[in-house]
């Protein structure tokens, strides 16, 4: 499903138009965005977690060369499952 879809289904769902979805959508996502750069996980019941991890810097391999090349600290995001929606994928 592509943004354009899945704003396409929230407006359906919710009976507003296109343009107020993709409004909602883009406030969600601010949101989230917001609260993991600020370090903060964000959890929704039933649905999952985002949480911020912190990589380590290191020593990587060109896949292609083998050369050895070394990886900067950063940080990333996951996605944890929570119990509704993996109950709902796998029942």
């Amino acid at each position: 499903m592509t943004k354009a879809e899945l704003i396409a289904a929230m407006a359906e769902a919710a009976g507003i138009s296109r343009d107020q979805a993709r409004l909602a959508m883009e406030a969600f996502t601010d949101a989230v965005t917001g609260s993991l750069k600020a370090g903060q996980d964000v959890r929704i019941v039933g649905f999952g977690s985002f949480v911020v991890v912190d990589r380590k810097a290191g020593v990587g391999r060109n896949p292609r060369t083998g050369e050895a090349m070394a990886r900067p600290a950063s940080r990333s995001a996951r996605f944890r499952l929570g119990e509704g929606l993996k109950s709902a994928l796998n029942g």
